[in-house]
């Protein structure tokens, strides 16, 4: 499962469950090989899972445990386009409901601190339409939600 580019996510020790977390959650997505470090390392030893390979909706992942020095924040976060409120519920919930927390339009972060986007594709549609005052609506719209709305997403559109 070696990519040419992997993204590399840092944790502190839970790089296989967050690695199961989201292959359980996400549609083609898997966890690979898991590598124990062959040595003593300033934030385990040996024998502990060092690094883990898996994919998130089709990306080539890396859990690197690290350990405390380096935590997530919001200048990084998984982008996943949903096709209707169903899919949007599903995946929010499985984020927020299992320790994590709720952000503004359509952000939430996960227990392990890594932050998600759960972007129904009305609402990419919407804030691309070729009329200003359409994507306005939709902008607006969503500046006032924390899980997208569809419904209103799709009102927003209409006018």
């Amino acid at each position: 499962m070696f990519s040419k580019n992997t993204i590399c996510l840092w944790f502190d020790g839970a790089a296989l469950e967050a690695a199961q977390f989201y292959a359980a959650t996400f549609p083609d997505s898997a966890v690979g090989a898991v590598f124990h470090a062959p040595g003593d390392f300033p934030s385990g030893r040996q024998g502990d899972v060092l690094t883990v390979q898996f994919t998130v909706a089709g990306i080539a992942c890396i859990g690197l445990n690290g350990g405390p020095a380096f935590p997530h924040t919001e200048a990084f976060s998984f982008q996943i386009a949903t096709e209707d409120q169903e899919e949007t519920d599903r995946l929010w919930h499985a984020i927020v409901d299992n320790g994590g927390q709720e952000s503004a339009c359509g952000w939430c972060k996960d227990r392990w601190g890594l932050s998600w986007q759960i972007t129904p594709r009305v609402l990419s549609e919407g804030i691309a339409d070729p009329d200003p005052a359409v994507a306005k609506r939709v902008f607006d719209a969503m500046m006032g939600m924390r899980k997208i709305d569809v419904a209103a997403i799709e009102a927003a559109r209409r006018g």
